[in-house]
């Protein structure tokens, strides 16, 4: 599904990504983790295509597709969705509108208002959002947990064939986190793929991992399955040869 070869990244005159390959295919979790300003946010936005973000050199295909042209609308439409580590505040457009615009935006239907009112209801109530969110404007006034369940909200109203996950279980407590995670899990399917970016292991609790990665100094150093998760919560990042 998502194949990234020798990829080099970099912000103004700093260079981010050092090299970085990844292979995702249909069904798999990845999980990716490492230290702070390590590159994990910078691979989610190139991904997407962030203008802030300059390919220097290397590939990313998706289903086989060369994205590098393509603009982050388009990109999002072909199926791929990211949560925000910290999530914008949209004034003036409330979530069921900003929902059901999306939708109808990716599927190129037209969308049945009272049915979409109906599931999206059903599906905030799963998260525990009260229904009176869906009139609010989008994160406006939103606390922190708040914003994270409605991330996942997208999430399970757009049904992306791709979904990179930005640090969604940051700053959230233990029941907030369970919230989350139990969200991931109803959204993972043989057909669509995970990659997940976090330092916390409860948020993969419900997810069957398929592979973990450890990325530091722009690179993935080592990668491996569940497993790596333990060394790194036992150890840290210390363990794992750092090449400047």
């Amino acid at each position: 599904m998502l194949d990234i070869k020798n990829l080099h990244v970099k912000a103004g005159d700093k260079e981010i990504l050092r090299g970085l390959s990844l292979n995702v295919g249909k069904g798999e979790i990845h999980v990716i983790m490492g230290t702070n300003g390590s590159g994990k946010s910078t691979l989610m936005n190139v991904i997407l295509g962030h203008p802030k973000y300059e390919i220097t050199s290397g590939t990313i295909f998706f289903e086989g597709d060369d994205l590098t042209a393509l603009k982050t609308f388009e990109r999002a439409r072909r199926g791929i969705f990211l949560s925000f580590q910290n999530p914008e505040e949209i004034p003036g457009i409330t979530v069921e509108n900003m929902l059901r615009a999306s939708k109808q935006a990716i599927t190129g239907e037209k969308v049945k208002i009272l049915k979409f009112h109906k599931e999206l209801l059903a599906t905030m109530a799963e998260l525990q959002i009260a229904p009176e969110y869906a009139g609010r404007y989008m994160n406006v006034g939103f606390s922190g947990g708040e914003k994270k369940r409605n991330e996942i909200l997208q999430l399970l109203t757009l049904k992306p064939k791709l979904a990179l996950l930005d640090e969604t279980d940051s700053g959230l407590d233990v029941d907030a986190v369970e919230i989350v995670s139990s969200g991931v899990a109803k959204f993972h399917t043989a057909e669509n793929s995970c990659v997940i970016i976090t330092h916390n292991a409860q948020i993969l609790k419900h997810l069957p991992i398929t592979h973990v990665h450890i990325l530091l100094n722009g690179r993935i150093v080592k990668s491996g399955g569940s497993e790596l998760v333990g060394e790194v919560s036992e150890h840290g990042y210390a363990q794992f040869e750092v090449t400047p």
